[in-house]
């Protein structure tokens, strides 16, 4: 899973991409160049597996945050369509949007910030379709075959757009299989972030603008502190601050729920991991996320819940408690489900 941070110049993308991956760098070895890095998700479900089974490694789920250089151009003007390129490429956006004042700057204005990304992003999908219509246009002149349902999705696409709607408050065209070649950026998920000063735990005054759009307050310049320290010195600060969860943790959870994902762990001597898998997927196809041969031979899953197995105190009790069960290529499954699969190749 890949997300990709973005918001206009000082908005506090470095800061939050950061505090996410701990990977600081100079101000003045700073290139304008894509960043990216990979941290793992906090799950004490893991832990708490990894204290039961004792295994010789135990692996988290990972996410990747890419930092994009965009170069933005003057308010009225907009990017170059190739500058979302490597955006393109991620699953869902974070987009970080100012609230805070900065030495010698103007007054925040949180909503105007994220309007104007919102529209850049707009413009760069309305390009893509107009082409792709210009050219099914033509291929027909000329006698081709062409996707009739591809190019009434594209159409439909056009109209929202040319509403100055992105495609993500149309969540069913946007997520329509013909389309997903085109990865329109205004229809990947996106969460809103407002950085906030230190003291400012507060929301902007949105009003209806932002109804349809999932937003989260953080204070970056603390998280970013925050994650630079060990464990005890994060302890006391969060004390201080009076932070009870680290921004940083509610962010990657958000995440998650943003893309519709949820974990299941498989447990043994040799090794307890976390697997990411979109919800309600089929059991056969979650066997697909460990190994192809796994699906392929799938014979039965053997499933037990996380609550079952940590009310059960170890597997074998939860074994005669009842709580394992055998579940069929067709199950779906849940968030927190410890599975074994059995299977012949």
């Amino acid at each position: 899973m890949k997300l990709g941070i973005i918001g206009l110049p000082g908005a506090g993308k470095s800061t939050l991409f950061e505090a996410l991956t701990k990977i600081v760098m100079d101000e003045a070895s700073r290139k304008p160049e894509d960043r990216l890095g990979t941290i793992k998700v906090p799950d004490e479900r893991v832990d708490r597996l990894s204290s039961m089974f004792n295994p010789k490694k135990t692996i988290f789920a990972q996410i990747e945050y890419l930092l994009p250089y965009i170069p933005m151009q003057k308010p009225g003007h907009k990017a170059d369509e190739t500058a979302w390129t490597t955006v393109r490429t991620c699953d869902a956006l974070i987009h970080v949007v100012r609230n805070f004042k900065g030495f010698g700057e103007e007054p925040a204005t949180p909503l105007d910030d994220f309007s104007r990304i919102n529209e850049e992003m707009i413009f760069a999908d309305l390009l893509v379709v107009e082409k792709r219509l210009e050219r099914t246009e033509l291929d027909q002149k000329r006698g081709k075959k062409t996707d009739p349902e591809e190019l009434r999705l594209l159409t439909e696409c056009k109209e929202v757009l040319e509403n100055d709607t992105p495609l993500r408050h149309n969540p069913v065209l946007a997520a329509a299989p013909q389309l997903k070649g085109f990865t329109f950026l205004s229809g990947k998920p996106m969460l809103i972030l407002f950085n906030n000063e230190d003291d400012d735990e507060v929301l902007p005054e949105i009003g209806d603008v932002l109804a349809a759009e999932n937003y989260l307050s953080i204070r970056g310049r603390l998280e970013h502190e925050l994650a630079q320290m060990d464990a005890d010195e994060a302890k006391e600060y969060l004390e201080e601050f009076n932070i009870t969860t680290s921004a940083m943790d509610r962010m990657i959870s958000l995440s998650y729920e943003l893309l519709g994902l949820v974990s299941f762990f498989t447990v043994g001597p040799d090794e307890v991991r976390a697997w990411t898998i979109k919800k309600d997927t089929l059991a056969v196809d979650a066997a697909e996320v460990i190994h192809s041969d796994i699906k392929k031979g799938f014979i039965r899953a053997e499933v037990v819940a996380y609550n079952d197995l940590m009310d059960a105190g170890s597997y074998k009790d939860a074994r005669q408690k009842g709580t394992v069960r055998l579940e069929g290529k067709t199950y779906p499954v849940e968030d927190g489900d410890i599975i074994e699969f059995r299977f012949n190749v």
